[in-house]
């Protein structure tokens, strides 16, 4: 692999450097492209579909069987989804299956080919790196402290921020601009009763929501909904191709997983955040679907802006009613 000649001067040891070309994360493939029949850019399209009905069907598994021990974390009895819903179940999937053709045809225009693996010089970009970790070293330690730092562990830090830092501040900055994007629309959807009566009041058909019916929506909402924000979050976030990647897989995942109708202890998904299948259940009922409007990551828009309503909340609310 071919060094980039750093802005200024390295001060790293040849030593460093060798440790730089030689140590690469888990995660790093050096193929060109993951599978050689398809491009990465093809790829990270169909990955979003490919991980929506995979998991959406291991929901439908455990939303058919009759397994006794899954009753308590059941958000709503099987016998609600069937009564209560307006619309069946193959409307759902055509419905879906229509917004995953129109967001995969405008990503084939949208993605970019980029390069990948051992096409990039990741050592240059390292070295790139290296006169702002001086510099930060510098402030936070002062100059001879700093230099010392730099001198025994530049290489640790250059790899641990090159391969670690930077893509998962990424991938919570593209969370964070997709939960901002999702948060205004999907409220103002609910503000405003003409977008709520023509697009949104479609996706709320679902009154108990399943796993294969997050992406039930009208189809310029879902256009404009998910598939351009996430565009638009990828876009600013600078990420790579395979960044990009695990962004749509993280966020087709959570997206199955809030409409999942299950409170599981042992979902990864619903131990991270408290913006989870039964807090976007409360906003598909009656009595909070003036609420809740995150999604699909964080909850702190509601917070902010006083839209948050809690199990504990409804409870409240039904006491002074009595």
């Amino acid at each position: 692999m071919n060094y980039t000649k750093a802005p200024s001067p390295s001060v790293l040891s040849p030593a460093a450097l060798h440790y730089l070309s030689t140590n690469q994360p888990f995660y790093y493939s050096p193929r060109a492209h993951l599978f050689d029949w398809c491009p990465d850019h093809l790829f990270a399209l169909a990955i979003p579909v490919i991980a929506y009905w995979v998991s959406s069907t291991f929901f439908h598994i455990l939303d058919i069987s009759e397994w006794k021990w899954l009753d308590k974390y059941r958000i709503h009895e099987s016998s609600e989804v069937k009564s209560r819903n307006l619309v069946t179940r193959a409307e759902v999937i055509r419905a879906v299956l229509l917004q995953q053709v129109v967001q995969t045809a405008i990503g084939f225009f949208w993605m970019e080919q980029k390069s990948s693996g051992m096409l990039v010089d990741h050592v240059g970009n390292m070295l790139q790196l290296e006169p702002t970790l001086a510099g930060v070293l510098a402030r936070t330690l002062g100059d001879k402290m700093g230099a010392r730092v730099l001198d025994r562990d530049g290489a640790q830090l250059l790899y641990a921020t090159y391969w670690w830092a930077i893509p998962v501040a990424k991938l919570i900055f593209g969370m964070f601009i997709i939960d901002t994007w999702q948060y205004f629309l999907h409220r103002a959807m609910h503000v405003n009763r003409w977008l709520y009566k023509q697009f949104h009041s479609v996706h709320h058909r679902l009154y108990v929501p399943y796993a294969f019916g997050a992406l039930y929506n009208h189809p310029l909402e879902g256009l404009v909904l998910d598939t351009i924000g996430t565009g638009i979050a990828e876009l600013l976030s600078g990420m790579t191709t395979r960044e990009a990647m695990v962004l749509f897989l993280v966020s087709s995942l959570k997206t199955v997983d809030d409409h999942c109708g299950y409170s599981l202890p042992f979902d990864p998904l619903q131990l991270l955040t408290s913006n989870n299948a039964d807090y976007h259940d409360i906003h598909h009922q009656v009595i909070g679907i003036k609420s809740n409007f995150a999604q699909p990551f964080f909850v702190h828009w509601d917070a902010i802006l006083g839209t948050r309503m809690t199990r504990k909340d409804i409870e409240d609310r039904r006491m002074s009613q009595k």
